[in-house]
């Protein structure tokens, strides 16, 4: 068994009819508990590197084992009910309320209208969102930002072993994001969810993650923390996403985290 949440072995994704692999022999693991950041330009793989945990891409070489299972050797149905999946367009469904959307797959799960109402207000109350307010609202209803939330609270509903999120706050205004990210930091931490984030924003990904993975052209150019990746940058493309040897903006990114992380 490995001691990994999430375990990627040389995973290689090449899409019919492109010129070169979208993901190109990528390896690394993902402790339980952790929160790393897939970190790159758009086409860098990082999303398609993403849902290959969930089987929504399939790969053509390597593997990526789930808490020690090859994910290919589980039913992708049951696979995604351990996974909880957070996007940047949110998906609710428009005919439903917030506390339906938040209780689908509880529901597919069969478990009883006391415990999804219970749950669906302890996650409405978790993001920040008042129940009574809130539950009976339409999506129609929500501001961007309530709609992120609600997108969040949705994806664990289910307690999901692991959490994987793509570019979740790019729609919404700076304040908004800001408030989001606090949020998401908090949760993680009080519910102890493995969590794989993507996003093309440098500044974010120095807030969020115990790891990044800074990707290009589908590789993996660095692996590490966040200090590692400003003080030791092994390429220079690396060097120039962060803005290596800029002490200012070291020093602004690091303290903002630790306040975050205070908060």
């Amino acid at each position: 068994m490995s001691d990994a949440a999430i375990r990627f072995a040389n995973a290689t994704v090449r899409y019919p009819g492109a010129d070169r692999n979208a993901v190109d022999n990528v390896s690394f693991d993902v402790a339980p508990g952790e929160l790393v950041v897939l970190l790159g330009p758009s086409g860098c793989g990082k999303s398609t590197l993403l849902r290959t945990v969930n089987r929504l891409v399939a790969l053509d070489a390597g593997s990526v084992e789930f808490f020690g299972t090859d994910v290919t050797a589980s039913d992708p149905v049951e696979l995604r009910r351990n996974i909880g999946y957070a996007i940047q367009a949110v998906g609710l469904f428009g005919h439903m309320t917030v506390a339906a959307n938040i209780g689908v797959v509880p529901s597919l799960l069969g478990w009883s209208a006391g415990q999804i109402d219970a749950r669906v207000d302890e996650l409405l109350s978790m993001v920040d969102l008042d129940p009574a307010r809130y539950r009976n609202r339409k999506p129609r209803e929500l501001s961007g930002g309530e709609a992120q939330r609600v997108g969040v609270a949705r994806a664990l509903a289910a307690r999901p072993r692991a959490l994987l999120m793509d570019e979740p706050f790019g729609a919404v205004d700076a304040l908004v994001r800001t408030e989001l990210q606090r949020e998401l930091l908090r949760i993680v931490r009080e519910l102890n969810t493995t969590t794989i984030f993507v996003t093309h924003d440098v500044d974010e990904a120095l807030l969020l993650a115990d790891t990044i993975v800074a990707m290009h052209s589908g590789r993996v150019e660095q692996i590490g923390e966040p200090a590692m990746l400003l003080d030791r940058p092994e390429s220079e493309y690396v060097r120039t996403l962060f803005h290596s040897g800029d002490a200012l903006y070291r020093e602004y990114f690091l303290h903002v985290r630790s306040e975050m992380r205070e908060s």
